[in-house]
C-alpha cells in the first residue's frame, strides 16, 4: 500500500517513473538538461521583473508623495483607468489583474 502511495506521489509531481530526473517530470537526459537550460533564463526573467516591480512601485510612491504635497489628491483615477486599460488590451483579462497589482504595489491597498 505504502509502494502505491508513493507512485501516486511521483505521478502528481510530473516524472514520469522511478529514474525521472528530480523536478524534471523525464526519464530523458537531453529533454531533462534543456528543461534545466530554459529554467535559468526563466529564473533570470524572474529577476528582472522583481527589480522592474519594486524600481515601479518605488517610483509610483514618488509621484504620489510628490502629488499630495503640492496639494493634489492621493490617487488619478483617470491614470489608474489609462494603466489597467493598457495592460487588458496587451494581456488581456490577466493583464487586467497584474495592472490591478502593480498599482496596489506603488499606491497600497484603497
Amino acid at each position: 500500500m505504502a509502494e502505491q502511495s508513493g507512485n501516486t506521489a511521483r505521478s502528481r509531481a510530473g516524472q514520469t517513473g522511478r529514474n525521472a530526473a528530480p523536478g524534471f517530470g523525464t526519464d530523458e537526459p537531453a529533454a531533462a538538461a534543456r528543461i534545466a537550460a530554459i529554467r535559468e533564463r526563466i529564473d533570470e526573467i524572474d529577476r528582472t521583473l522583481i527589480g522592474l516591480w519594486q524600481e515601479r512601485a518605488e517610483l509610483s510612491q514618488q509621484v504620489g508623495a510628490t502629488r499630495m504635497a503640492s496639494g493634489g489628491t492621493r490617487l488619478v483615477l483617470s491614470r489608474e483607468r489609462e494603466i489597467l486599460e493598457r495592460f487588458r488590451q496587451s494581456l488581456g483579462a490577466d493583464g487586467t489583474q497584474l495592472a490591478l497589482l502593480l498599482l496596489r504595489a506603488g499606491r497600497g491597498p484603497l
